[in-house]
């Protein structure tokens, strides 16, 4: 089983714990409450009961997780922090008197991180300045359209003009998050669900990876990232059907193992529920702001809503699910009944397979802070009306401060004054 590093959030911090039952372990995932460090666990699969033999199956026993449970705190000599935070803070390397690169090498460099010889030390400068947008284009009647080029897009930041640096069409790899409600509401909803998110999987790009959470009043983690089809089904199979909806919190907890683990740069949060949040100690507004602080996931909503609730309810969920997936750049979809969400989850498929990814170079410095608006318009002559979908807004990472590890020679031992 991975070993899991507890995750930083947004206001208030509750780390991981392991619990456990006679055939599996799950682990949760923690509702985000401050940024912190957190400690991590590891939790052992169960033995088998006595005089009970273990009985083969197809598939590996899956290793869930919860996250929401304190536990001990470990030693805080040790560095621990588990993801890339909004403003991380690069720790510069030890430099030795003796360097383990030939002396004619100027610089060693790893990604966009280049590691520099000055002076007596060295110096880690990074580009994080460019700004990355997943964008879909579609028609007035809804209709995808693929044939654009860099040419026919602009982009606004905060109303000021951008040049775009980098442009891409390509049914690229994704990352995806499928967060399933699993309160006692959704029980008569599980096995539709279940199919519809599956369906979804095998019609995307078969190099995804995807983890499944199953979130009541706690976010778990019943699947970690797989392409193993039989594995997410197996994880989607955790129906326990209890309990409240965190919806707010399982959002942020997801988006924070996306940050954490995920492979591809192209990162997407599917949600599945039949209503609003009622249990999260989180507001909308912080995970909308957690998850955009992370340059985290688009998130697409499928809400259940037409049934058991009142207008009221049925309102404040909608408009929930509509605030979390335009902010990211998604969609929410309503559908009236269980044998739409198939189709939905095709066309969702189908979106992330032919998006657009937009790249500039902001004209305002990162160190400003502040959080930025975005607004991306396509525009071909002699063309119909087109709408970009994309996220509304982001916050920048703040520039790594060159920091510089010298090499210093110990004064000489003062001799004691002569008699």
């Amino acid at each position: 089983m991975r070993q899991f590093d507890s995750l930083r959030q947004a206001n208030v911090f509750m780390p991981a714990i392991a619990m456990s039952s006679a055939h599996t372990s799950r682990w949760v995932l923690p509702a985000v409450l401050a940024f912190c460090c957190a400690p991590c666990c590891t939790a052992q699969a169960p033995a088998s009961p006595q005089g009970q033999s273990a009985t083969p199956t197809s598939t590996p026993t899956i290793p869930t997780r919860d996250l929401t449970l304190p536990q001990a705190q470990p030693s805080l000599t040790i560095d621990r922090d588990p993801i890339f935070s909004p403003d991380p803070e690069e720790k510069a390397p030890a430099v030795a008197t003796t360097p383990s690169t030939p002396s004619s090498s100027p610089s060693s460099q790893s990604g966009d991180r280049t590691l520099r010889k000055e002076g007596n030390g060295f110096v880690l400068r990074a580009d994080v300045d460019e700004v990355l947008l997943p964008c879909t284009v579609v028609d007035d009647k809804g209709r995808l359209i693929t044939d654009l080029t860099r040419g026919d897009f602009q982009v606004w930041e905060d109303n000021v003009p951008q040049t775009v640096a980098s442009f891409q069409h390509q049914d690229v790899p994704v990352s995806l998050g499928i967060l399933v409600d699993n309160s006692g509401s959704m029980r008569d909803k599980r096995a539709a669900v279940n199919d519809a998110a599956l369906h979804m999987v095998k019609a995307s790009n078969s190099a995804d990876t995807a983890f499944v959470v199953n979130f009541s009043d706690r976010a778990i983690i019943d699947q970690d990232f797989t392409s193993n089809i039989a594995l997410l089904e197996k994880g989607l199979s955790h129906i326990d059907s209890r309990g409240g909806t965190a919806l707010y919190d399982a959002v942020v907890a997801s988006a924070n193992e996306m940050a954490r683990h995920a492979k591809q740069q192209k990162q997407v949060l599917l949600i599945i529920t039949d209503g609003g949040d009622n249990a999260s100690r989180l507001t909308l507004d912080q995970a909308i702001r957690r998850v955009q602080s992370l340059d985290g996931p688009v998130v697409y909503a499928i809400g259940l809503l037409y049934e058991d609730l009142t207008k009221e309810e049925a309102a404040r969920a909608r408009s929930d699910l509509q605030a979390l997936a335009l902010e990211t750049g998604g969609v929410a979809y309503f559908p009236r009944s269980l044998n739409d969400v198939d189709e939905i989850a095709a066309q969702v498929a189908r979106d992330l397979r032919n998006q657009y990814t937009i790249g500039y170079h902001s004209t305002k410095a990162a160190s400003l802070g502040g959080y930025r608006t975005v607004r991306v318009e396509a525009k071909v002559p002699k063309h119909a009306p087109m709408t970009v979908r994309t996220r509304r807004g982001y916050f920048p990472k703040q520039p790594l401060q060159p920091q510089t590890a010298k090499v210093t020679s110990q004064p000489a031992p003062q001799q004691p004054p002569q008699q």
